[in-house]
C-alpha cells in the first residue's frame, strides 16, 4: 500500500488505464472488464482490477491536472511496478478540422510547466508517446472507422485560462487539442522506462464553443476505451 493507493502489491495489474474522473474509472471497469474488483478508494479515487480478453487490467482514477496525475503515476510505477500506463480522458479541440466526438492520440505534448520541469532545468524536454502503443491504437481506430487525429497536444496547468494570445499561437503551430495531464505522464514514463499513451475524446472546442452533451459522453468515451484496450492488447 502507498499513501494514495490502498491496494496490495498483487492487486494492481501491469497495465493501467488512467481516467481523471474516479466515477469514470468505475463506469469503465463495470462496462469493459470481466469480474472487476474495487482495489482502491483512498480519498474517493477509485481503482478497479479485472480482466480484458484474459489480460489483467487496472483502471485507476488520477484526478485533474499534472500534480495529481504525477502522484498516481509515480506510485503505480515505483511501488506497483506498472509497465504500461494509458491516459483516457477528454480534451478541448483547437484545430478547425477536429470535431466534437473525434479521438485525439497524443504523439507529443507541449507545456509551459510540469511537476518535472525543475529536473530538466534549462533543457526543453519533449515528452512523447510509446510508438508501439500509438501504432496499435491508430491501426485499431482506423480499422473501425473511428475519426482519429495523431499529433501534438498542449498539456495546460490551468483550466480557466485567460491567454487568448497563447491559444492563437497553439493553433498557428498545429496543436490539436488541450488537456491537463499527458506531458507529465510521458515524462515519468521516459524517466522510468515505461510505456505511456494518451487517448482523448474531444468533448468541447475552443474555437467553435461546441460542447458534447453530458448524456452523449458515455457512448463516445466508450470508443476511446476500446482504442485504449486495443493499444495495450492488440488482436493476434
Amino acid at each position: 500500500m502507498t499513501i494514495h493507493i490502498g491496494a496490495k502489491n498483487d492487486e494492481i495489474a501491469e497495465t493501467v488505464l488512467l481516467p481523471g474522473d474516479p466515477m469514470r474509472a468505475k463506469w469503465a471497469a463495470e462496462n469493459f472488464l470481466t469480474s472487476p474488483r474495487l482495489v482502491n478508494q483512498v480519498r474517493g479515487m477509485f481503482g478497479y482490477t479485472g480482466s480484458f480478453n484474459g489480460n489483467r487490467v487496472t483502471i485507476q482514477g488520477s484526478g485533474m491536472g499534472m500534480p495529481s496525475l504525477s502522484i498516481y503515476a509515480n506510485e503505480l510505477i515505483r511501488d506497483y511496478d506498472v509497465k504500461t500506463l494509458i491516459r483516457i480522458g477528454s480534451c478541448g479541440g483547437m484545430q478547425p478540422n477536429i470535431n466534437i466526438r473525434d479521438i485525439v492520440i497524443a504523439q507529443t505534448t507541449s507545456y509551459i510547466s510540469t511537476p518535472s520541469s525543475t529536473i530538466m532545468k534549462e533543457v526543453s524536454f519533449s515528452p512523447c508517446a510509446d510508438f508501439e502503443l500509438l501504432h496499435n491504437a491508430y491501426n485499431f481506430a482506423k480499422s473501425k472507422g473511428i475519426k482519429t487525429h495523431v499529433g501534438n497536444i498542449y498539456s495546460s496547468d490551468t483550466f480557466y485560462d485567460e491567454r487568448p494570445d497563447l491559444n492563437e499561437q497553439m493553433v498557428r503551430h498545429g496543436i490539436m487539442a488541450v488537456e491537463m495531464e499527458a506531458a507529465e505522464l510521458y515524462t515519468l514514463a521516459a524517466r522510468f522506462n515505461r510505456k505511456a499513451l494518451a487517448i482523448l475524446t474531444v468533448s468541447d472546442h475552443l474555437q467553435t464553443g461546441e460542447a458534447l452533451p453530458s448524456d452523449e459522453r458515455e457512448k463516445t468515451f466508450a470508443q476511446m476505451i476500446d482504442v485504449a484496450l486495443a493499444a495495450a492488447f492488440p488482436a493476434k
